[in-house]
């Protein structure tokens, strides 16, 4: 009677909880019972390791009865991530591996029926998992995914394409000194790709410019509205171009949340991203969803944008589902045998037209639209929702002459070295952006006596949220650090007075 344990992991949302892979193997009938609450797919990791096992020319225990548990027993297993550690329980239960060595690494890879190791999701899950609990503890996984789990740092990581390089390094008359080097994958971050695109090929719009810069600068939301064509989306897509560089963990987590659905490409390593559904999304898609619950576009837009054009055009339920996440920089997926929590602490870039036709407001083009159309297409976005959006700005039609003969404006480097400036300053104050400021923080920031009245009648008179007034707090804060000012003045409240909606 042989017994062996392997480490492993499985991935429940970005957490990757530990899994010991548990092999008895006894005499009786020959039988491959596998036990420990499996997928499907685990299940079927039977017949992969029986056969990428005899195909690496090593023996298989057929006279065996073999039993297979994944530890612990409640904890839901999906994926091929277990078919490697499987394999090298039984190899290890047999004598063929070294089982004691095997105790200061954790494995995981999918094999292939001739014994080639196939990357796995959550390679970066699993090493941040590994690097949080400080121990030390080796990853053994696929060549791919260990160059994705090589880019936490602090860990060691052992990459393999085949089962037989993995059996070799582990054999019993292998040196322990050659085992410590064997196939040791290390990573070194590359300098990001500047953003493809310039924020001075918008002509004109210079008050939806600063509101922009304004947002990336503090990190708050923004509603664009105008008529079609006059911008909304080009400034949208070049938001990402202000945007302060990201730090060594911004980009890990945006590096582990792709990883999470296999986007991850060692080329966007640095690189904020920028999602944009299409109107049609679902709720599902937005915030995520399924079983095994996985990330939706406000998780993969992690530390990046979210831009959703034709807001209005956007399913009721997927837009009232922001409504959390905005706040919390998370969002909680509960299903009946589990519950997944993934980041989401993204910048909502939105834009609109403010009536059917589009032209309602314009001065280039009549609307046809009537009163109670409009008001029926702007109610489409509830109170609460817009509420929560730091920043409304009208992005008004361009006449062909201010169009074409429009003066060159400010490139993105520019506006974008004055973001992180005030950004710089926003976080040796608190230590976070300032779309972040609550509580005590708020009440403690010093204003001038006159931008505290200007809030106070502006709060009163438009008949402000508590949320609302608070929002407009954080933005005046922004502005007062773009403008370098140490205490907010009163230029500072009444330019972020101009971005909250007067209805």
């Amino acid at each position: 009677m042989s017994l062996a344990f392997v480490n492993s992991r499985c991935l429940v949302g970005l957490q990757a909880p530990a899994v010991t892979v548990e092999v008895h193997l006894a005499n009786g009938l020959p039988s491959f019972t596998l036990v420990g609450l499996a997928d499907t797919e685990v299940k079927e990791a039977r017949e992969r390791v029986r056969c990428a096992i005899q195909n690496a020319g090593l023996s298989f225990p057929s006279n065996k009865r073999i039993t297979v548990n994944l530890a612990p027993a409640d904890l839901p297993k999906d994926s091929g991530r277990f078919d490697l550690p499987i394999a090298m329980g039984i190899l290890a239960a047999s004598g063929v591996v070294d089982a004691a060595a095997l105790a200061g690494h954790e494995f995981a890879g999918e094999l292939s029926l001739s014994g080639d190791l196939r990357p796995v999701r959550g390679a970066l899950a699993m090493g941040l998992a590994l690097a949080a609990q400080d121990k030390p503890l080796r990853l053994v996984l696929p060549m791919d995914s260990a160059r994705e789990a090589a880019w936490v740092p602090h860990i060691k990581v052992h990459g393999a394409q085949h089962l037989s390089e993995v059996v070799q390094a582990f054999a019993p008359d292998t040196d322990p000194a050659g085992r410590s080097d064997w196939t040791l994958i290390s990573a070194n971050p590359p300098t990001p790709a500047p953003f493809g695109m310039d924020m001075a090929e918008v002509k004109g719009q210079a008050g939806a410019k600063r509101a922009l810069q304004i947002a990336a600068a503090g990190g708050h939301s923004v509603l664009m509205m105008g008529p079609p064509g006059s911008g909304k989306s080009m400034l949208a897509q070049r938001f990402a171009s202000l945007l302060p560089p990201m730090g060594l963990t911004e980009c890990l987590e945006s590096a582990a949340v792709a990883s999470l659905v296999g986007r991850f490409s060692p080329s966007d390593w640095g690189r904020r991203s920028v999602r944009s559904p299409h109107h049609t999304a679902t709720s599902v898609a937005l915030v995520g969803g399924g079983s095994p619950p996985r990330p939706g576009e406000i998780s993969l837009a992690h530390h990046g944008v979210l831009f959703l054009d034709e807001l209005p055009e956007f399913n009721r339920s997927a837009l009232e589902a922001l409504r959390e996440p905005l706040e919390s920089g998370r969002i909680t997926i509960s299903r009946a045998a589990q519950q997944a929590e993934f980041p989401a602490r993204f910048q909502l870039i939105a834009a609109m037209n403010p009536c059917p036709c589009g032209h309602h407001g314009s001065t280039l083009k009549a609307c046809r639209c009537t009163p109670d159309q409009v008001a029926r297409y702007q109610g489409k976005l509830s109170g609460p929702l817009l509420d929560r959006i730091d920043l409304h700005v009208e992005v008004p039609s361009l006449t062909p002459d201010a169009l074409l003969h429009a003066p060159t404006s400010d490139s993105s480097e520019t506006l974008r070295s004055a973001c992180q400036a005030a950004s710089e300053r926003a976080h040796a104050r608190q230590g976070h952006a300032n779309h972040l400021l609550s509580g005590k923080a708020l009440d403690s920031l010093v204003r001038h006596p006159e931008a505290q009245k200007l809030l106070e009648r502006a709060a009163q008179r438009l008949g402000w949220s508590g949320r609302g007034t608070h929002r407009c707090l954080r933005v005046a804060r922004t502005v007062a650090d773009l403008q370098n000012h140490e205490r907010i003045e009163a230029q500072d409240m009444a330019e972020a007075l101009q971005y909250r909606p007067a209805w």
